[in-house]
């Protein structure tokens, strides 16, 4: 068994175990394996084991890597990969990322929704999830809490976006369980812009969660976990 087996099984584990531990079913999760700087050779072994969704950081390096995986997965009988776009996204690559994406989880302006909007126009609505600055850290991305609201009301009139929840990166903790309080919060700002019931805007994903507090982010409602070194291991 490889390690990119071994470490995939051993995740699912942990997700099963949170979701029982929290009386979630585990189909309600899924894992987004974060594949930045690592090769095509590493997605195609994660593939072979059933791995189907992705994420990347950068457009460049996934408009480089995408066609690879692709060739290598047609040519072994396996279609179906999604891919999701996690890290910051520049104005200038909004036109590539509408092509490779099948989401963007880190929305932070409603200039880059609409932006989206107006790319994604012309092949598919593109679902997006606004990304939080729930820690409210300086060197983070990510709308204000208090700004949430506000913002995705606006964003909700895109009609090339379909906003389907939010996305946090929170504080650096040691101890996972200091990340619960900022997952907590998400989940809770998420229920409170459900009840809203804004016209064209649901709350049904929430991307919260990487390597080290996935199964907290999962025990306070994540749906999509971000998991790249438990996975392939460290960043190349």
């Amino acid at each position: 068994m490889g390690i990119v087996s071994e470490n995939l099984r051993n995740i699912r584990e942990q997700i099963k175990l949170a979701c029982e531990k929290s009386g979630r079913n585990a189909d309600s999760v899924r894992l987004v394996a974060v594949s930045k700087t690592k090769p095509a050779s590493a997605v195609l072994s994660a593939l072979a084991e059933g791995q189907g969704l992705f994420g990347e950081n950068r457009v460049q390096e996934a408009r480089e890597k995408i066609p690879l995986v692709a060739a290598g997965g047609d040519a072994q009988g396996r279609d179906g990969i999604e891919w999701h776009l996690i890290g910051p996204l520049q104005r200038n690559k909004v036109k590539i990322a509408v092509k490779l994406f099948a989401m963007v989880h880190s929305v932070d302006s409603v200039s880059l929704a609409q932006e989206l909007s107006s790319r994604a126009l012309t092949i598919r609505p593109l679902p997006i999830l606004i990304q939080v600055n729930i820690g409210g850290e300086v060197q983070k991305n990510g709308l204000p809490p208090g700004d949430t609201i506000d913002a995705i009301s606006q964003m909700a009139a895109f009609d090339g976006v379909q906003i389907k929840g939010l996305m946090t990166v929170p504080p650096a903790t040691q101890d996972p369980q200091g990340a619960r309080p900022y997952f907590k919060e998400l989940a809770e700002l998420a229920a409170t812009i459900k009840r809203l019931q804004i016209p064209g805007v649901e709350m049904t994903e929430l991307s919260m969660g990487m390597s080290h507090d996935y199964t907290v982010a999962v025990e306070e409602g994540a749906t999509l976990v971000r998991v790249g070194s438990a996975l392939f291991g460290s960043r190349l």
